[in-house]
């Protein structure tokens, strides 16, 4: 299985000035655990969970500070093409939770640890 097939909807995107709020609200909104950071149409960084908790435990101001100050930037991300039993691996051995799939210079989406277990341990047909 390919990582392209993990990848299902729509990237939801924020820009690097919104504030951690509404990066949060977009996330609980859409049901995700991390949003794409985009400038002009090109991937700038990720915000995930992990950051928005980081940044509470570090008393950020929730409705003041911007995305930009607590997200990767140019995260790593996996080519749509590559085997999700490497994916695995390389997520396992990271430590990253979600990671963008591109193909060319387009996201197609974020997956997540979740679904790429899903995706191994899912019974084959």
């Amino acid at each position: 299985m390919r990582v392209r097939e993990l990848v299902g909807g729509n990237v939801i995107w924020v820009s690097p000035d919104a504030t951690l709020r509404q990066a949060a609200e977009s996330m609980v909104s859409t049901d995700v655990g991390s949003v794409a950071v985009e400038v002009d149409g090109a991937l700038e960084g990720i915000l995930t969970e992990r950051d928005i908790l980081r940044a509470v435990a570090d008393d950020a101001d929730m409705d003041l500070d911007p995305v930009s100050s607590w997200m990767t930037e140019y995260p790593d991300s996996f080519t749509s093409e590559m085997d999700v039993d490497e994916a695995a691996n390389w997520m396992l051995a990271t430590g990253y939770r979600h990671l963008p799939v591109v193909d060319g210079g387009s996201v197609l989406g974020v997956i997540s640890i979740k679904d790429v277990l899903w995706a191994i341990t899912e019974p084959k047909v």
